[in-house]
């Protein structure tokens, strides 16, 4: 199964009856340039999954070493919420309520989710 579609399925359950997914990635709180501190990174880094619905964007609680469960909801936003525009291998994203690093492997993800709002 891969990323995304994991990442969908344990998001089902933080989901309003109707709501549709639109989008979904990963981002990650701590500086990933510091993952070359294995403590530090094993301590201090959550993953956070971020669930982009057709009536809101849910930024959720993940794993420490995984990236695909989703525990709770931190945080929800409207849906027209604009993500950015994302670059570089990782993009650091200040619209979402805290400070993320997102790696490039999602930046389609944002990209498209942004596109629908557009819309």
């Amino acid at each position: 199964m891969a990323i995304r579609d994991k990442m969908r399925a344990n998001a089902a359950h933080v989901l309003q009856p109707g709501e549709n997914i639109q989008a979904v990635f990963s981002a990650q709180p701590t500086d990933p340039y510091l993952a070359l501190f294995f403590w530090l990174t094993l301590f201090a880094n959550v993953y956070r999954v971020i669930v982009v619905t057709d009536r809101r964007i849910l930024v959720c609680r993940s794993g420490r070493l995984r990236m695909t469960p989703v525990t709770e909801v931190l945080r929800e936003l409207p849906r027209s919420t604009r993500i950015g525009s994302p670059s570089g291998l990782w993009w650091y994203c200040e619209t979402l309520g805290e400070g993320l690093y997102v790696h490039k492997r999602f930046h389609t993800d944002i990209n498209a989710a942004d596109g629908v709002a557009a819309a």
